[in-house]
């Protein structure tokens, strides 16, 4: 087992690695691979802070002895095009394959965490049972929480990560809702893969943002992703504009903006969503004539949807096997793609207490007058 941690200007890495020393031990081995990194074109202040991430962290590891094995890797100098969180990941992960290689163990697990970002005491436990009990599950989307109250941060902040995780749980309970079969969270520091099926797919891809969500859509389109909700990630509400988006962006807007309003998706999208999903069984036949709410309709007038349904059809030679090309076609970035037209083209936006207020409702939570805080607490509990 080997956890990659990629470190940007990271002021509480020494707070994640204690977070994992307070774990319980696995039954086999854990390293842990800290990818510390900028680009050739990063400001000296930000070279100097990982400078001093360093010094920090051979002082602390060498202060007692550590449970974990710890590999500090130095990339001072990646190249501006590919500089990011997703090369970082790449490298380390790369890494954690090459040690479980050594090790002879293909199917080790390699899980990811970010450097500001926090576990309970069974996380490490609980994902080597996940993988060792479910011989078919090749990735997994763990369970997080973002801390929503303290001192460590400004009333702003953790109003504006309260909303911003309820944004996320509403998008994905949303889809929920709508009957999408391949509606998982996919947040970078909360997933973990075996290694073999990590090398199988193609590995981590190196973009800049969204490194995560692509990467497991490998694993969703065929089937091998679970999700892990016996333990928890912690991750930092911190602002951050090491991402073009993403929750340090999202927090850093917030702040600078100063608004009272979260903006999110109007539910009535998740509504049109599910009048099209309600059919795609019956598209199989190609004498069904398919009705469409206007805003799926003219989302598939961009799309070249009747020629692929006749390409889908053509290759396959069973309902179910229709369905799975299909959702493989009909994937998540399509589903945002269509989201955002829907939005842009029909329905606009809600606050997001109004539209997870309205959904709660639909889903049967009782989500009126609930409050940010108190319809987060609901769609937490939905998915645990």
């Amino acid at each position: 087992m080997v956890v990659v941690i990629p470190c940007f200007d990271e002021p509480q890495l020494l707070r994640t690695l204690n977070s994992l020393e307070a774990c319980e031990k696995p039954s086999k081995g854990v390293e842990i691979v800290i990818v510390v990194n900028s680009g050739e074109n990063t400001l000296i202040e930000k070279r100097q802070n990982n400078e001093k991430t360093i010094q920090e962290f051979e002082v602390w590891k060498s202060h007692k002895t550590r449970q974990f094995h710890y590999y500090l890797l130095h990339f001072p100098d990646l190249p501006p095009k590919h500089a990011g969180v997703g090369l970082a990941r790449k490298i380390g992960m790369d890494e954690a394959v090459d040690r479980l290689d050594q090790a002879e163990n293909p199917e080790g697990v390699i899980i990811c965490l970010d450097a500001d970002s926090m576990v309970e005491k069974n996380h490490l436990v609980e994902i080597e049972n996940l993988f060792r009990m479910n011989l078919n599950v090749e990735a997994c989307s763990i369970f997080f929480e973002h801390p929503v109250s303290g001192e460590e941060f400004s009333p702003e902040v953790y109003q504006g990560i309260i909303r911003y995780e309820l944004f996320l749980r509403y998008y994905i309970e949303g889809l929920r809702f709508a009957g999408y079969p391949h509606a998982f969270h996919c947040v970078g520091s909360s997933m973990a893969v075996r290694s073999i099926a990590y090398q199988k797919r193609g590995g981590m891809n190196r973009r800049k943002a969204g490194e995560d969500f692509y990467f497991l859509q490998k694993f969703i389109a065929e089937g091998t992703l679970a999700e892990l909700s016996t333990t928890k990630v912690i991750p930092s509400p911190r602002a951050s504009e090491k991402v073009p988006f993403g929750t340090g962006r999202a927090i850093k807007n917030w702040l600078e903006n100063g608004e009272e309003e979260y903006m999110a998706y109007h539910p009535q999208i998740f509504k049109d969503l599910k009048e099209l999903i309600d059919q795609v069984e019956l598209l199989y036949d190609p004498e069904y004539q398919a009705v469409f709410p206007p805003s799926v309709k003219g989302f598939f007038e961009q799309e070249p949807f009747l020629e692929k349904l006749v390409e889908i059809r053509a290759n396959v030679t069973s309902e179910k096997a229709f369905v799975k090309r299909f959702y493989g076609w009909f994937d998540g970035l399509k589903v945002l793609k269509f989201v955002h037209f829907a939005r842009d083209e029909f329905w606009g936006e809600l606050e997001v207490e109004a539209g997870a207020g309205i959904l709660a409702d639909w889903l049967g939570l009782g989500g009126n007058e609930k409050g940010h805080l108190g319809l987060l607490g609901l769609y937490r509990e939905l998915e645990t």
